[in-house]
């Protein structure tokens, strides 16, 4: 739980108040289902490295697959509400949200962006329900932060598409139903929606991990995996199709990290309130306190921060580069908060009983996925000063 009532009040900038009452109530209703069906649990789930493939159709019922799409059968929330969800999810844990994040930021998006109106119609009420699963195929095991150096190909072979190549890091691979697959064709790069079960599809979970334990993430190969013509999605050319998708995830990062955070301070804060050492609770050691204020403070900045950027998104005004600024900073301030709440719980903060290692951990993956540091620094750095440094 996340509530400290014999404590003072840890809206430090009131930010409440900055949200309607809807928002609040989406904030509560996630928070809540991630208390009863996600804290008792995520310990073992991290320690057996198992991602409950179970909680996607209850992830559905909670309406936060595709929670910001628009199109018949999805929830159509605002771009705030899908932030605090994604909050709330990753206070819980960085491998939830990152499923929630691939299924309707990744495969959805691709889907309702660049997809027939057949595609949506047949996948996106199905996805939204969390009754078929999605992934999202981009990242190749030499292709990482260049896709553009994709090997991964599609050729004709009369009305059909067959595709030849390899994928890695794939969330959900494993478990999905369909894959959309980025590749390269005589036209540049498109997009396909694979049914998981077609010939020649074979995803299998990359063990074992340090980070992103309690989620699954896949090596994906593709061999001569025949497609029909209406497999590619109509609507994306070259790599700003995936590029779009993207830049929905590396929203919801934003405000998700700081979930983990959040989750890691309070940790810290409870511990400090009840641990005595020295005859006083360690919450009364000047030390002590300057780590909670500065744990604290960090947190509210990039809360509003995130709020900031989804007031423009939802006034359709966000652009790249200030997804980029949101994603790079408060992904290190939440690394740096989930470390420091460590320090205060002493050699206990290292075992499962405690969330700081655990989140810590997985936003080494977050810090990386979406765009490494390097490269949001480069998306910034060209909008500074004009110039790409990244050929």
């Amino acid at each position: 739980m996340t509530d400290l009532p014999d404590t003072p009040d840890q809206d430090l900038l009131a930010l409440d108040g900055l949200l309607s009452q809807e928002e609040r109530a989406t904030r509560d209703r996630v928070r809540a289902f991630v208390d009863e069906h996600v804290r008792p649990h995520v310990a073992r789930w991290y320690e057996d490295a198992h991602f409950p493939r179970e909680l996607m159709p209850e992830l559905g019922r909670l309406g936060v697959l595709g929670m910001h799409l628009h199109d018949a059968g999805c929830p159509g929330r605002s771009a705030v509400e899908y932030g605090l969800a994604a909050l709330e999810l990753e206070a819980g844990d960085s491998g939830l949200r990152t499923a929630v994040s691939v299924q309707g930021s990744l495969a959805m998006s691709a889907i309702s962006k660049h997809g027939s109106d057949e595609q949506k119609a047949q996948w996106l009420p199905e996805m939204a329900a969390g009754r078929a699963v999605g992934c999202f195929g981009l990242t190749e095991p030499d292709a990482g932060s260049d896709p553009g150096s994709m090997t991964t190909t599609a050729r004709r072979d009369g009305t059909d598409w067959v595709l030849d190549g390899r994928k890695r890091w794939i969330g959900l691979a494993s478990l999905a139903d369909v894959a959309v697959v980025w590749a390269r064709t005589d036209e540049g790069v498109r997009g396909f929606l694979v049914p998981t079960d077609s010939p020649g599809f074979a995803a299998r979970p990359i063990v074992p991990k340090l980070s992103m334990r309690a989620s699954v993430q896949c090596d994906v190969d593709l061999a001569g995996v025949r497609l029909p013509a209406d497999a590619q999605l109509p609507g994306a050319r070259g790599l700003s199709g995936p590029f779009a998708c993207l830049n929905e995830a590396r929203y919801g990062i934003v405000w998700g990290v700081l979930g983990a955070a959040r989750d890691s301070y309070l940790d810290a804060l409870r511990w400090s309130l009840t641990r005595r050492q020295f005859d006083r609770p360690l919450a009364g050691f000047q030390l002590t306190q300057r780590k909670l204020t500065d744990m604290a403070v960090a947190i509210a900045k990039g809360q509003l921060l995130a709020l900031h950027l989804g007031r423009l998104k939802d006034a359709g005004a966000l652009e790249p580069h200030q997804i980029s600024v949101g994603k790079l900073d408060n992904t290190r301030v939440a690394i740096d908060v989930c470390r420091e709440a460590r320090t205060v719980l002493g050699g206990n903060g290292v075992t499962l009983e405690h969330s700081p290692l655990r989140h810590a951990s997985n936003l080494e993956s977050v810090r990386t996925y979406e765009g490494t540091d390097e490269v949001h620094t480069l998306v910034v750095g060209q909008r500074l000063t004009g110039i790409s440094a990244f050929r």
